[in-house]
């Protein structure tokens, strides 16, 4: 008998210092956003997950529970989990986006001695970047 494993198609490099689930649940959100996954498609198992990204197994079901959670997985009984039409904003969503993620940014980048052109630019080129990785993948 023949198994079959669905690879894990998001790159990811483990990065000291952070939390591998927050690590794991970015990477997966991006290659969402990007269309590395489509809706329909099958995603890993805990099982694969965690062997093809190195992590512990509890570290993988976390992961997609809370991808499930937040609507961007379905379980579906018989087939698996899938990607879900990307979710909808809930409310609040923009502003918690724009209070937490962007300040961070921000407050980074003034470490790093970088202005706001700088940041400005760098967003820019990182949503061009996910914009061409989607119309790539249709």
């Amino acid at each position: 008998m023949r198994h079959s494993n669905i690879v894990t198609l998001f790159n990811l490099t483990l990065a000291p210092g952070r939390s591998i689930f927050d690590q794991v649940v970015f990477a997966a959100k991006k290659a969402f956003v990007s269309g590395e996954y489509r809706p329909g498609q099958a995603f890993p198992s805990v099982r694969a997950l965690a062997g093809d990204l190195k992590i512990h197994p509890n570290t993988a079901h976390k992961v997609i529970q809370h991808l499930i959670q937040e609507r961007w997985l379905e379980a579906l009984p018989g087939i698996g989990t899938v990607v879900a039409q990307p979710p909808e904003p809930r409310r609040g969503d923009k502003k918690r986006l724009l209070q937490q993620e962007v300040e961070q940014l921000v407050v980074e980048a003034k470490r790093v001695g970088a202005s706001m052109q700088d940041v400005v630019e760098a967003v820019g080129a990182q949503w061009t970047k996910l914009d061409k990785g989607r119309e790539a993948q249709k």
